[in-house]
């Protein structure tokens, strides 16, 4: 929070929310929100304490994105960042949290957070958050293994990495430092894994294919894959981890040459690195491309078109928001964490207050080429406000909500149907669905509090209807001791479900 007041301008930053609070103070608000409608009405809340009060929890998982029908009525699992080193768990049968240890494999790697800057009135000058591991992202496989981005070691990279390496992808791109890693944890044995990795993680995703890859975003300027059967098979960490640089095909001869860096003139018998990085990362089920999103502004999103030998062949594709185009007749900017739905269409939030989609099938012109670096297909976009009022004094498209990531349901988990985009609801406390161009806002009621990160799909019992069903998500403030009910406050896991009726039972 520190940081981002300094990328504001400290001081300017300091007086705007100073100004915000006095005014929210006497009484300004930008309109009352309007009554639950329609299926709103129909929306059943069950909240469960776990972690601690001076824990801050990233998000949880309850089953696999592929299947969610996985761990029908298991244990829920956390991520608890910079705060803890231990997974939470509930058990939302039995009504009971408990805790995993995430060890390190180097007693030197480096507490995740710094000291308070200033006494804290509700922890005077304890430094609460202690973890090493740094948790941040879990994901289920197949067999129900919990996997997690999270550190083993100090960022420097070992020889395996670097320059002089015989491994494939470090010798077309070594790679210094990575400031997270993987682990692995598997409630059969209870057992933890921890797994060196050459390249930087911070989001999971798995493939749908007979190697049941794990693909992360948080490399930097690669993205890192990591092929659990392999790693099953053998125990071999080395073998089973690659990564490539990204590289757009600017010379447009349909495969990956000799390249320029990022900040070098483009040259028309070379391809061109690309200054991205992954942060929302997603596997398209229709032709096993990997797609991304890049913050920053405009902001982009990415496509991975592996070839046959990933490190050597891999292309990226670029597509920015249509900012400052005059053929898109909605601009946005600035995505964050984003998904896509079987039909390989994109969706993501934006900083602008929308929702974006972007379907790649509706580009006219070329691909690739010279032409193909990012504004060459705003017909792809499609944005849509958010429902919130917008910022006072703007007349611009958007809201002044600031959505952190998009889940798409693709299983019709929720049942609202298909493919059906859900927004983390961060202004809103709740989640935000776009139902056919119509929103449905499932709002956490005053004044139990909602703020999430992340929310998954699962179903319990595909038989009993809307009892079987439901979305599963986490507070994720990182000051749950900031609610009404002050310190002592712990952090809640949060299901959603719809009911066919208010009064169905």
């Amino acid at each position: 929070m520190n940081g981002g007041l300094n990328r504001l301008g400290r001081r300017a930053a300091l007086e705007t929310f100073a100004d915000w609070t006095d005014r929210i103070q006497d009484g300004e608000l930008p309109s009352a929100p309007s009554r639950p409608q329609g299926q709103e009405r129909n929306l059943v809340i069950t909240q469960w304490d776990w972690a601690d009060p001076k824990a801050y929890l990233h998000d949880e998982i309850s089953t696999d994105k592929r299947n969610p029908t996985l761990n029908a009525n298991g244990p829920i699992y956390g991520a608890l960042e910079a705060s803890a080193d231990y997974l939470p768990v509930l058990d939302p049968v039995g009504h009971t949290a408990s805790r995993v240890i995430v060890p390190v494999r180097d007693p030197n790697t480096q507490v995740a957070s710094r000291a308070p800057l200033e006494p804290s009135p509700y922890w005077g000058e304890e430094s609460i958050w202690t973890s090493r591991a740094n948790v941040h992202n879990p994901m289920l496989d197949h067999k129900g293994r919990v996997w997690l981005t999270s550190r083993v070691r100090p960022r420097d990279n070992p020889p395996l990495c670097l320059e002089g390496s015989d491994h494939p992808s470090a010798k077309l791109f070594p790679v210094a430092r990575a400031n997270r890693h993987l682990a692995v944890y598997d409630p059969a044995t209870e057992k933890m894994t921890l797994i060196g990795t050459c390249f930087g993680t911070h989001h999971l995703i798995f493939a749908e294919d007979d190697n049941h890859t794990l693909w992360t975003s948080g490399g930097g300027p690669v993205i890192g894959w990591f092929n659990t059967r392999m790693f099953d098979e053998t125990g071999d960490e080395e073998k089973s981890q690659g990564w490539t640089a990204l590289i757009m095909d600017t010379n447009g001869n349909g495969r990956r040459d000799a390249y320029v860096e990022p900040d070098e003139p483009m040259d028309p018998d070379k391809d061109k690195r690309v200054n991205a990085r992954y942060y929302g990362v997603a596997f398209n089920p229709v032709d096993g491309s990997i797609w991304g999103s890049s913050l920053g502004f405009p902001g982009l999103v990415m496509r991975l078109d592996l070839g046959s030998d990933p490190p050597a062949t891999a292309l990226t594709e670029i597509y920015e928001l249509p900012w400052g185009n005059p053929e898109a007749p909605v601009q946005g900017y600035s995505p964050r964490g984003m998904d896509i739905d079987r039909n390989g269409v994109v969706w993501a939030p934006l900083a602008s207050g929308h929702l974006a989609s972007f379907d790649r099938s509706k580009c006219t012109g070329p691909l690739n080429g010279p032409t193909a670096t990012g504004q060459h297909c705003p017909e792809g976009w499609t944005l849509y406000p958010e429902p919130l009022p917008q910022l006072k004094g703007l007349t611009d498209s958007g809201s002044a909500e600031a959505s952190y990531y998009t889940w798409v349901d693709q299983f019709n988990v929720l049942g609202l149907g298909e493919n059906v985009p859900i927004n983390t609801g961060n202004e809103s406390e709740g989640l935000l669905a776009l139902k056919d161009e119509e929103w449905v806002i499932m709002r956490v009621p005053y004044p139990l509090g909602f703020y999430t990160k992340w929310m998954d799909g699962r179903i319990d019992d595909p038989n009993t209807g809307w009892k079987g069903r439901g979305l599963w998500a986490t507070w994720s403030t990182r000051a749950p001791f900031h609610a009404e009910t002050g310190k002592g406050t712990s952090s809640k896991v949060v299901k959603f479900q719809l009911r066919t009726d208010p009064l169905a039972k």
